[in-house]
């Protein structure tokens, strides 16, 4: 069986075709240090960023000391000729980053841990995530819950025996995705502190509305105001 974890030659086979619609909530954008100068001087990562939808939002926001990783070379294509100034790299063996500890003031995660179904691949990915993040950082993450519909609920039904969890199913074109509980996100991001949740319809990449969660979770430390750019290792 592949890796379900790592699913790179469906993203890639899908890379041009595929729209993502996870919102940015602007209210959010102050906690990243999107205010006066701020903006300049924050550092942030967009990991699993696609085509780069997210980080050209942030720029028309004014950030531009932005960073996008992902697995699929093929959305990595895609997102530089889309912004062929920012900065794109493909991650060779995620959840690893070419990254120093502490580089980032912020951290996207978006619509990703709906493609990690295993609970230790998604505990290994935030710790990363953890590792990159200053002081006083952000991660703000944007996935899907449990839906109630009939069609998500005979998808968990009927892929729960196959791949060992409630929630966790295949999609119509090939993709192995994962809905969460509040209690499960919760866990996993137990050594941030929580300091915002929103509910949010999303529509998926195929096309049917769902109900997402948006997280807004700092770091431990002190500082909450961003500082200017450590050198990071480029990729």
């Amino acid at each position: 069986m592949r890796d379900l974890d790592s699913q790179v030659p469906y993203w890639d086979g899908v890379a041009a075709s595929k729209t993502f619609t996870h919102p940015l909530h602007p209210p959010w954008l102050d906690e990243l240090g999107g205010t006066g100068e701020g903006i300049g001087r924050t550092a942030v990562l967009d990991y699993g960023c696609g085509y780069g939808r997210t980080l050209g939002e942030l720029a028309g926001h004014g950030f531009h000391d932005l960073t996008g990783v992902d697995s699929s070379p093929g959305m990595i294509e895609r997102a530089r000729r889309r912004h062929p100034t920012m900065r794109f790299a493909v991650l060779d063996a995620p959840p690893e980053l070419p990254f120093q500890d502490a580089a980032f003031d912020a951290v996207l995660l978006f619509a990703v841990l709906t493609c990690i179904p295993g609970d230790d691949a998604q505990r290994r990915l935030v710790g990363e995530l953890r590792r990159v993040l200053r002081p006083g950082g952000v991660l703000y993450v944007s996935d899907l819950l449990f839906q109630d519909d009939e069609r998500n609920s005979a998808r968990y039904d009927r892929d729960a025996d196959r791949y060992g969890r409630y929630g966790v199913f295949e999609t119509s074109d090939g993709a192995i995705c994962r809905h969460h509980s509040r209690e499960w996100l919760t866990t996993l991001l137990g050594a941030l502190d929580i300091e915002a949740t929103r509910t949010v319809p999303v529509a998926t990449m195929n096309g049917h509305r769902s109900t997402g969660v948006q997280i807004l979770a700092r770091a431990p430390g002190l500082s909450r105001r961003p500082r200017r750019r450590r050198a990071r290792r480029a990729p």
